[in-house]
């Protein structure tokens, strides 16, 4: 990670706003003022040798504090790429990162966005894995998505093949990554099984839907009640939802009859955390896995004592990032979950979550809408 963003720092010489910069040990230093790089039209345009790139120079309100910014690139070295950005998502982690309360912070100033797919324009002189027109997508968090263009490391980023619509390569390397892994890694589910999560209109509760449902397993997801529940239900449904309730049906006694015809869940997954959590610890069955993998409610997560003694549950914790630096020497780990992907995302059976594209002149609109509540659209940069 620490080399991803020293990267990223490398990368973040911008050459408009009327001053040079260069970066020393991750930080910009200001040298000289010299004629602006104004962007183009849309806010996207810039010379051949430069980009335009949502940076933030300060924690606080995204809206606030990110800027579109021209920035200067680093020539292409022996070991380097040089990509032009496709799409890039605004995720809750990336908020978070610009609020400065995400577990991992690039040095500031720094360009915002920790996903994304690019194509490859141009390799140095000892690339050997990618060429010119390949789609890569980053292998880990920090190198600055939120740009038209990058100069990176071939070691920095994962090909993907071009047969996957464009949504689906922008938003695959997070939330379905997590979905498979949370299916994957800590209980052993065959098919007739049952999965409980909350936060089921989320990115990664979309694909949890989806890969759960090519397994034959059965989710029982759970939502904030809202005006257009019917409509939001309903799509996850056709989605592969088995059942789709309110926090507040959660809390019910009939939920008892649900697991009359269903077994009750061998694994809940919890990206909200407070009430919601303790609710689906409730319904695990004995040995159960609750894994929590957000905090949207920034409310604790309380385990019912009975639940650990008497159930003997497990509760555990997963982050993406953090499995990806795990297995970073072990090349097969990650290309072989992606592989697995792209072949849902090929039959039909994995797709983008919902995505409202926006141009990157119009970022602030972007991030705004990306931090309302209730949300199941999400905002990705187009370039």
């Amino acid at each position: 990670m620490k080399s991803s963003l020293l990267l990223l720092s490398r990368c973040l010489r911008p050459c408009a706003e009327t001053r040079t910069t260069v970066f020393s040990s991750g930080r910009l230093l200001l040298l000289k003022r010299q004629p602006p790089c104004l962007p183009g039209a849309g806010g996207t345009r810039c010379s051949s040798s430069g980009c335009s790139a949502l940076v933030f120079r300060r924690h606080g309100d995204p809206s606030q504090v990110v800027e579109l910014e021209s920035l200067d690139l680093p020539s292409v070295g022996a070991k380097d790429v040089r990509v032009k950005m496709l799409a890039a998502p605004i995720n809750p982690a990336d908020i978070n990162m610009v609020h400065g309360t995400y577990a991992i912070l690039p040095e500031l100033p720094a360009v915002g966005g920790n996903e994304g797919v690019a194509q490859v324009e141009e390799v140095g002189s000892q690339v050997t894995s990618l060429k010119p027109g390949d789609w890569v997508i980053p292998r880990d968090a920090g190198l600055g998505t939120w740009r038209t263009a990058a100069v990176m490391t071939e070691k920095s980023l994962i090909p993907l093949p071009r047969d996957i619509p464009l949504m689906s390569a922008a938003t695959l390397g997070v939330n379905p990554c997590t979905a498979l892994r949370m299916l994957s890694d800590f209980q052993a589910l065959r098919a007739g099984d049952t999965v409980i999560q909350n936060a089921a209109n989320s990115g990664v509760g979309q694909a949890v839907i989806q890969i759960a449902a090519s397994r034959g397993l059965t989710t029982i997801n759970v939502v904030r009640d809202r005006p257009e529940f019917n409509q939001l239900s309903d799509r996850l449904k056709a989605m592969g939802a088995s059942h789709v309730i309110t926090e507040e049906a959660l809390r019910q006694p009939h939920m008892q009859e649900l697991f009359k015809t269903y077994p009750k869940p061998k694994l809940a997954l919890n990206g909200v955390g407070g009430k919601s959590a303790t609710e689906l610890l409730r319904h695990l069955q004995h040995g159960g896995t609750m894994v929590t993998y957000g905090g949207m409610s920034k409310r604790p997560v309380t385990i019912p004592v009975g639940a650990l003694i008497f159930k003997d549950v497990k509760v555990k914790g997963f982050w993406v990032t953090q499995w990806k630096a795990n297995h970073a020497h072990d090349e097969k780990a990650f290309t072989g979950m992606l592989d697995e992907l792209c072949a849902l995302i090929r039959q039909g059976k994995l797709t983008a979550p919902v995505c409202n594209q926006v141009e990157l002149g119009d970022y602030r609109r972007a991030l705004e809408a990306a931090m309302e509540p209730y949300t199941s659209a999400k905002q990705v940069l187009v370039f």
